[in-house]
């Protein structure tokens, strides 16, 4: 699987791209490939600032829906609006096109306490 060490990592399986004090926020391979075919994403808090660990939105697969927690507090920003017509994106490209949220951050250095692909290939792997 695919880990890329320029990104950050929860125990959730989110990712983050932190560039300044914004940040792009994902799910990573591993979660899209547990979940399986996704046919919607809902992301109902745009505009609205959301703690650390806190429920964002969710993610409906063919069999299962499952919630997308934030990774660091912030003030989402902007909603991959592509998923609405292709969710399929989050499978296809979890990495790139199948980004989910852009946000604000509430502390840029929040990010440093997070996963790095070392210790989240480490966390997936057992």
């Amino acid at each position: 699987m695919n880990f890329p060490s320029n990104l950050k990592y929860t125990k959730d399986h989110e990712w983050v791209l932190a560039e300044g004090d914004t940040a792009t926020i994902g799910i990573t391979e591993f979660a899209q490939r547990e979940l399986g075919d996704i046919v919607f994403v809902d992301i109902p808090t745009v505009g609205k600032k959301i703690d650390a660990e806190d429920v964002f939105g969710t993610i409906e697969a063919v069999k299962t829906v499952s919630d997308v927690f934030m990774p660091v507090a912030g003030e989402i920003i902007q909603f991959n609006e592509e998923l609405e017509s292709e969710p399929e994106l989050v499978n296809s490209d979890p990495y790139g096109d199948g980004w989910i949220v852009k946000i604000k951050l509430k502390d840029p250095k929040s990010v440093n306490s997070l996963l790095s692909a070392d210790d989240y290939r480490k966390l997936v792997d057992q």
